[in-house]
């Protein structure tokens, strides 16, 4: 076996027992040794995380699924809303990932501007974009749910699956409860949105489980220059 395939298989042994820790903490009662290592494990992710984005510009936040292909329109969406974004001055920073991730950090790189991955580590290896400037990789999704939405002015959200519903809404969550101040959520892709807006319009307010103001969280349009005036806007209010 060549050194090679050495590093592969370590690299891949660290993995499934980074994620076999994170199972063995998320199944309930242990032993306080046991928790008090995760807390120390959790509190060093943090810190490193903290360390290594050190963000002097604006930063804005593109979500969106691994799965869309580069001849996607989704995809070239995102490309073209990663390149407004970093020829306005704003830092792109986004999931690290394939797809819809390396689409906007790919854009944020043509429009000569700074291009950050917060990748998170999996046994099935989701392999950071080559698009990036500075990358950190976390154990944890709260974890780097937390860098993702700390460090950004505003939110990008193109198409996606559960990963991308689970930031957008808890990042409106947030600013629903008044934890972070109320940036900018821009969803693209408008016909893949409608009907989870007329979801939120037409079941949640009538059942008041929110109210009718928070749809106002959420702005949708298709031109990346807009997005780059909604965020500029916000801006100026703030």
């Amino acid at each position: 076996m060549n050194d090679a395939n050495v590093k592969d298989r370590s690299h891949l042994w660290l993995t499934e027992r980074t994620h076999d820790l994170e199972q063995r903490f998320l199944t309930g009662r242990r032993g306080r040794t046991e928790d008090l290592e995760s807390a120390v494990r959790i509190f060093l992710e943090f810190l490193r995380g903290f360390e290594s984005l050190d963000i002097e510009q604006p930063a804005v936040t593109v979500f969106g699924s691994a799965r869309f292909k580069e001849t996607h329109p989704y995809y070239g969406l995102a490309r073209k809303v990663g390149k407004e974004l970093a020829l306005a001055g704003f830092t792109v920073i986004t999931g690290g990932g394939p797809g819809i991730m390396e689409a906007a950090n790919r854009g944020a790189k043509e429009g000569n501007g700074t291009s950050i991955g917060c990748n998170i580590v999996l046994p099935q290896e989701q392999k950071p974009n080559p698009y990036l400037d500075n990358l950190i990789e976390f154990d944890h999704f709260f974890v780097r749910k937390v860098m993702l939405v700390k460090y950004s002015c505003a939110f990008v959200v193109l198409p996606g699956g559960f990963g991308t519903l689970d930031e957008v809404f808890e990042t409106a969550v947030l600013m629903q409860t008044d934890k972070i101040r109320e940036f900018p959520i821009v969803l693209m892709g408008r016909s893949y949105w409608d009907q989870m807006q007329d979801f939120l319009r037409e079941t949640l307010v009538p059942e008041k489980t929110i109210d009718a103001d928070d749809l106002n969280l959420f702005q949708c349009t298709d031109d990346p220059k807009n997005v780059v005036r909604v965020i500029q806007a916000r801006q100026t209010q703030a």
